[in-house]
């Protein structure tokens, strides 16, 4: 992953975005993901995917800190080095974190008065640069300005909110990764990841890191992944107008790209052929697919045809096997669709949707290694694993990271 960010020095947060607003006080809703661990000195960068939408009609730009490790080669602390635990906390307290319902406009100036430069959504964050007459002025991804103190916390109030906010992700960066039951390479198997993949992170042991994966919890070596954290940050009026021209593109092309092969489809049935996969010899139980719009609830059913086949790593056919994102990526090509064939990259398609209260049927549901469709009623179209094959699943077996709208 490039960064093109600042270094800075724990304590010493050089950056600034100030954010205000009105907005009503909520509590924090804790991520329970890791937190950097390593050595002093800091990088914070902006990242370019924008997910975990707080809003229905809003979605606020990532940020990642990576942690650099300070220790020379025999292990040992350079000069001047602090403990990571206290670096830590030294870095979260110059935080500003956003506590409301939805989000804290950030202006130009300590004042309502002021002009909205962007909004600072909840449990995202800003670095602290001063306070001015209840207003903190904070730097916030490209947005620098003041946003109402009574809404945000920092110092000791924002160090607890920080560590269950933050996502701590692993990034598989060789072809093929096992996870291992145990941190250790003598431990039996769990599943395999392929390159790119993104994974939450549980815990870290030395050369370690525990991840949820669609199998369960396992162990993935930290030499094969990228360690990094996340944390949400501000969206300027400029980003968040070209991201809702970008979307609304996005679903026009959709839509047409669907209207075209329904064209191509209705076209080869009235000359007798059939271009569509066959399903399953043996029709498995039916499923009730919700309510949602007319072209997520044809890519329900038509997905739920498959249900019973059987799973493959790598593989995208519908009938004689595919993983997940091989699974997502057959059923939308049906539709003239293109999607990745990659779980982490499908969690930067179409656009967010805020809970799974309001997904719809064909939202992709995003987790930890694995992508799935939804289908409505709480419940989930999936390539599970090797065991399993094509199941229907509640939406809610593990922790969602995003949820995605294609149409």
């Amino acid at each position: 992953m490039i960064f093109k960010g600042i270094k800075v020095t724990a304590g010493i947060l050089t950056a600034a975005v100030v954010f205000s607003g009105a907005g009503m006080t909520a509590s924090a809703s804790g991520s329970g993901a890791m937190l950097p661990s390593a050595g002093v000195d800091l990088t914070i960068a902006n990242g370019n995917r924008l997910e975990d939408i707080l809003t229905s009609s809003s979605i606020p730009v990532e940020s990642i800190i990576e942690w650099i490790n300070t220790e020379d080669s025999q292990g040992r602390f350079t000069e001047g080095a602090v403990s990571k635990e206290a670096a830590e906390e030294e870095l979260f307290r110059n935080l500003v974190i956003a506590q409301v319902n939805a989000y804290v406009n950030v202006r130009s100036i300590p004042s309502e008065e002021g002009e909205i430069l962007g909004k600072l959504y909840n449990n995202s964050v800003g670095t602290f640069l001063e306070e001015e007459n209840g207003w903190y002025k904070i730097t916030s991804g490209t947005v620098t300005g003041y946003v109402k103190a009574e809404y945000c916390v920092t110092g000791e109030a924002a160090v607890e909110i920080a560590k269950a906010v933050g996502t701590r992700i692993a990034t598989v960066t060789t072809q093929t990764l096992f996870v291992r039951m145990e941190p250790t390479t003598e431990s039996g198997i769990l599943g395999m990841l392929p390159e790119a993949e993104e994974l939450l992170v549980l815990e870290e042991t030395e050369g370690w890191a525990k991840v949820d994966v669609e199998e369960g919890e396992g162990w993935v070596s930290t030499d094969y992944v990228s360690l990094h954290s996340e944390f949400v940050q501000a969206e300027s009026r400029e980003e968040e107008a070209a991201r809702l021209a970008k979307e609304e593109e996005e679903r026009r092309k959709a839509r047409e790209a669907a209207a075209a092969a329904a064209a191509a489809q209705n076209n080869n049935n009235n000359e007798g052929g059939n271009t569509a996969p066959s399903a399953p010899a043996q029709q498995p139980a039916s499923y009730a697919v919700g309510e949602g719009s007319e072209m997520g609830v044809a890519v329900a059913d038509y997905a739920l045809q498959f249900v019973g086949n059987p799973y493959v790593y790598g593989g995208t056919s519908l009938t004689n096997g595919a993983d997940c994102s091989g699974f997502v990526m057959s059923v939308y090509a049906n539709f003239g669709v293109s999607l990745p064939h990659s779980s982490a990259s499908d969690r930067t398609q179409g656009y967010a949707v805020d809970g799974l209260e309001n997904a719809q049927p064909g939202d992709l549901i995003c987790y930890s290694g694995h992508v799935a469709l939804y289908i409505g009623n709480g419940q989930i179209v999936h390539a599970s694993n090797s065991k399993t094959g094509i199941i229907v699943s509640g939406a809610g077996y593990r922790k969602i990271l995003a949820i995605r709208r294609i149409f």
